[in-house]
């Protein structure tokens, strides 16, 4: 059945496919993409067609957006909860131009996607005036080739159903990623003599996680069971519970302790006593000073690891034994830096963190580390009074108090944070950052969380805590979820300026002997005023606010739950002081 608010699908014919985009679109659906996002083009008006009125806009349904990077960072959203890939149709090298800077997240975020991209007909003959000129491209995929894990560009009907088929268990094998396979308008449009034969999709099923190799294991195992301090790096891992127990049941049958990272989605329970230090976009001195004591590292996927390492260690000696588990340099070339060094190891395993846990702990026996293992919950923050304005921490202590007892994904937080602003108990409590580090991703990546939490986990409530400017951005994102009726909660923490970038303008300016005071100009965004609320409000949201103090955030933040109880999108205007948390400054301006 359609949902609320949509258009009505059309009732799917039971024609076999006439035109290529049909033969192309029911590879799309074998392939059980459930969604399509996009910003509509011509270039690829024959399966856009198709997906309507050949399958009935069922499977995959498509989900309009306004602005081509939504699409993209949708998709992102929704791959960092399902683990599932969706297509995204971008028009011809202008859409993937716009989109770019998503597919660029997705990359450095490791999630799948299927990118479809279409261009006007490469038989020059077949071009219409001026505007196929245009929107063709000798390589379109040169845009991005350096930032998906593989692209095509078939020249045919037959190549370009496998290039789809392909492409899913290319973007769906580890280490995931985006492709980008480019149809030919020209192919879209050309009728079949004859229906397609199926292709038996189970030959292209993305592989098993490869185990690790048994004398590596045997050394990395012998590593750690001889460490008298070991810690645990836990960086990109997957989503589910038995991941999650497998971590920590390998934490304390070492007595390991852990560090986590801010930027990386939830991975280890904050408030298990081995969790040592709050989690940060940066590693905060008490964790840079724990790998300094440490005589073993086991490092699961850790963003940056030889950057982290060189940062605590202030350099490349670094005495303790490490053990690097990550998959990262057979995946990267030498275009972008996003992968940091290659990082020094003793041992290295080329094997996903899900696949490395559960053979370590087979391999060093099930007894547990002496010691008393049970969560110790933080005590609650400290909430402000009602007239006090809000700060990024206050913000935080107010939603936990509005929201306790809630089942809650956050699916975004602003820099201004860090773990120690948000407690996590499980895998999907919290859902990392963007990958690339921009702005403007996080309303579509809401708006895909959401979607993939309405479908998979409906007792959650979807929350992303955005900053203005990533917010204001790419505002647009919220008529999509208004318009699927996906129910979100946004928060918006307004500090009325790019604010990131007055830190670094502040310590530019002390370090010439120049004013600091006037870090903020070129950055604020207060002259006029901008109406977040109404912003969400006229592309269909229900907008609160502003909330200047914390009593109006209270009562905001009752108003806006109740209206995604009812279904709708909810975003808060919330007013707060320029600021970061004290560790998360001093990074910046180092």
């Amino acid at each position: 059945m359609p949902d609320p608010g949509q258009e009505p699908a059309p009732t799917p014919g039971n024609r076999p496919a006439e035109w290529g985009s049909d033969a192309m679109a029911e590879v799309l659906r074998d392939l059980g993409i459930g969604w399509m996002t996009l910003n509509p083009g011509a270039s690829f008006r024959g399966l856009h067609d198709s997906l309507v009125n050949h399958l009935g806009n069922r499977a995959p349904r498509l989900l309009l957006c306004l602005h081509e990077e939504a699409a993209v960072s949708i998709a992102h959203g929704y791959a960092k909860v399902s683990g599932r890939p969706m297509a995204v149709g971008l028009h011809s090298n202008v859409g993937l131009l716009h989109g770019s800077m998503g597919i660029f997240n997705a990359w450095c975020d490791r999630v799948p996607m299927l990118v479809i991209g279409a261009t006007g007909p490469l038989d020059a003959a077949r071009r219409r005036p001026w505007i196929d000129w245009l929107h063709t491209a000798q390589d379109q995929g040169a845009l991005v080739r350096e930032f998906v894990k593989w692209d095509d560009q078939p020249l045919s009907v037959t190549a370009a159903r496998r290039a789809l088929a392909e492409g899913h268990a290319r973007a769906t094998t580890y280490p995931m990623g985006p492709v980008y396979i480019n149809l030919d308008a020209d192919l879209q449009e050309t009728r079949l003599d004859e229906p397609p034969a199926p292709i038996d999709l189970a030959r292209f099923a993305p592989p098993a996680l490869p185990a690790p190799d048994p004398a590596t294991l045997h050394q990395a195992a012998d590593i750690l069971q001889g460490a008298r301090a070991p810690v645990l790096m836990v960086g990109r891992t997957g989503r589910d519970a038995a991941g999650w127990q497998a971590r920590v049941a390998l934490a304390e049958r070492l007595g390991a302790r852990v560090l986590t990272d801010f930027k990386t989605p939830a991975a280890f329970p904050t408030a298990h006593p081995l969790h040592a230090a709050p989690a940060g976009y940066f590693l905060p001195p008490e964790a840079q000073a724990l790998l300094r004591e440490a005589d073993a590292i086991l490092a699961l996927d850790w963003i940056d690891l030889a950057g982290t390492l060189r940062a605590a260690f202030g350099g490349d000696d670094m005495p303790p034994k490490i053990v690097s588990v990550s998959a990262d340099a057979a995946r990267h070339r030498g275009w972008g830096k996003e992968a940091g060094a290659l990082p020094p190891a003793d041992v290295t395993l080329a094997n996903s963190p899900d696949a490395v846990v559960p053979a370590l702990l087979a391999r060093l026996g099930a007894q547990p580390a002496a010691g008393d293992p049970s969560p110790q919950p933080a005590p609650p923050p400290a909430l402000p009074a009602d007239d006090a304005m809000m700060t990024a921490q206050s913000l935080a202590a107010l939603l936990q108090a509005g929201l306790a007892g809630r089942s809650v994904t956050l699916i975004r937080a602003p820099l201004s944070w860090t773990g120690a602003d948000w407690q996590v108990a499980g895998p999907l409590d919290y859902l990392g950052y963007d990958g690339g580090g921009g702005v403007g991703s996080g309303p579509g990546m809401a708006v895909g969380a959401a979607l993939a939490l309405r479908e998979g986990h409906p007792a959650r409530l979807p929350l992303a805590v955005l900053g203005d400017g990533d917010f204001l951005m790419n505002a647009s994102a919220v008529w999509t979820a208004a318009h699927a009726r996906i129910p979100l909660l946004i928060v918006v923490a307004n500090n009325r300026s790019f604010f990131n970038d007055e830190v670094h303008q502040e310590k530019v300016a002390i370090q010439r002997g120049r004013p600091p005071e006037n870090r903020h100009i070129g950055l604020a965004t207060d002259d006029p005023d901008i109406d977040i609320a109404q912003v969400a409000a006229s592309h269909g949201a229900c907008g609160f606010g502003p909330a200047q103090d914390a009593g109006q955030f209270r009562a905001c933040l009752a108003e806006a739950l109740a209206a995604v109880a009812s279904g709708a999108v909810a975003v808060i205007d919330a007013r707060i002081a320029k600021g970061y948390a004290p560790s998360m400054a001093a990074a910046m301006r180092g």
